[in-house]
């Protein structure tokens, strides 16, 4: 998706003109006659959907990993009277206490540089990677099984009222409750059914990371469901002693729409159709020990992955996130060759080939390993 931002030297905020399609997430910026190109997404691990409001007034300040685009430079094509028409628009609607997002002043970026950051970019288009439903499906199965449930109040009518939970999703994803009748979301989901769970994906740290958040109707459990339910909620909470108390019953959320974020400018929704057919990614089940080795024991490995598919990038540190069957995330951390400056991203290394099993996994990455060991020893 491509942003065209103007920015003048009367008005130092972002004026969003128009939302493309392209295959890389930029904004093009222009300030005084010169034209840099700006990430939204800071390397996220690939390209997806990003969402930002063409009324959104920033004004620009965070330092970014610059990526160059091959297409021409776009700008707005608005002409001087319809800009100043805009202006005074927006002016009369922006309130005088509006947050403004400022990133400064562009920073040049040496020639070398920039092929680094152009590798990069092509090197993270073309990999693989489990698709939206998949992903969502995935966090989902293999969620810690606490999330926020978000619920219109019963005591305080028109407010939201917010509930950590416990869940379990079902065989095809939705998610199974056991709730004492003396909880307050209870009585709210009785009275409207109506609500949402915010899930967060169990290695959560920060918004580059995935959460998903699911709404529709929580409804009271049938009596020929309950066992099964009993045996699902027991296998996500072996502790759960309580749900056989007599002051709780089961609940079901039939899920009605899905928003998805897996970090920076990978975002977007899966139909509830979509999600059901998807299955939970299988290695992701025990990636988080793989990552968690590779981290403690192998990062020099790790980072030898990363220079031998992007050549340049001089990772100091490199920490896996999370392990899929066709990759893994990487959280780096890296200097550019021509500043001090240092940046933190995400950042996708794909698997030559699917991985079935745990032990394919490892022969996978002992593959990788070697293989940039052999290319960084043929270029010494």
């Amino acid at each position: 998706i491509i942003h065209t931002a103007v920015i003048t030297k009367k008005e130092k905020h972002l004026k969003f003109k128009s939302l493309l399609r392209s295959p890389l997430h930029v904004l093009i910026l222009t300030h005084f006659k010169m034209k840099f190109f700006i990430p939204l997404a800071l390397l996220a691990a690939t390209s997806a959907t990003a969402f930002v409001s063409p009324n959104l007034n920033v004004t620009p300040k965070h330092k970014s990993f610059i990526i160059p685009s091959k297409a021409t430079t776009l700008s707005s094509s608005s002409t001087d009277n319809d800009k100043g028409t805009e202006s005074s628009s927006t002016e009369k609607k922006e309130p005088t206490h509006a947050p403004r997002h400022d990133t400064g002043t562009p920073q040049e970026v040496s020639p070398e540089e920039m092929k680094v950051q152009a590798a990069f970019a092509e090197h993270q288009q073309n990999c693989p990677k489990p698709d939206f439903a998949t992903d969502v499906r995935t966090l989902i199965q293999y969620n810690h099984g606490f999330a926020v449930m978000s619920t219109n109040s019963k005591v305080m009518d028109g407010y939201p009222n917010g509930s950590v939970v416990g869940f379990a999703p079902d065989e095809d994803g939705n998610p199974l409750f056991v709730f004492s009748g003396m909880s307050s979301h209870t009585q709210d989901v009785l009275k409207d059914p109506r609500c949402s769970l915010t899930v967060a994906s169990k290695q959560f740290k920060g918004a580059a990371d995935g959460r998903v958040n699911l709404m529709g109707k929580v409804a009271l459990l049938p009596k020929e469901e309950k066992e099964a339910a009993t045996a699902t909620y027991m296998k996500k909470h072996p502790g759960a002693f309580w749900i056989t108390f007599g002051d709780f019953n089961w609940f079901k959320m039939e899920i009605e729409r899905i928003s998805f974020v897996g970090g920076f400018a990978r975002a977007g929704t899966v139909s509830p159709k979509e999600y059901k057919a998807a299955k939970p990614d299988a290695i992701s089940e025990f990636g988080p020990h793989i990552a968690a080795h590779m981290n403690d024991d192998h990062m020099d490995s790790t980072i030898g992955m990363i220079e031998s598919q992007v050549p340049g990038l001089n990772a100091s540190e490199a920490v896996i996130t999370s392990v899929d069957s066709l990759g893994m995330y990487v959280k780096v951390t890296r200097s550019p060759s021509d500043s001090e400056e240092i940046q933190q991203f995400k950042m996708r290394l794909p698997f030559p080939r699917e991985a079935k099993d745990r032990k394919d996994v490892k022969d996978v990455i002992v593959e990788m390993t070697r293989a940039a060991a052999a290319a960084s020893a043929a270029e010494e």
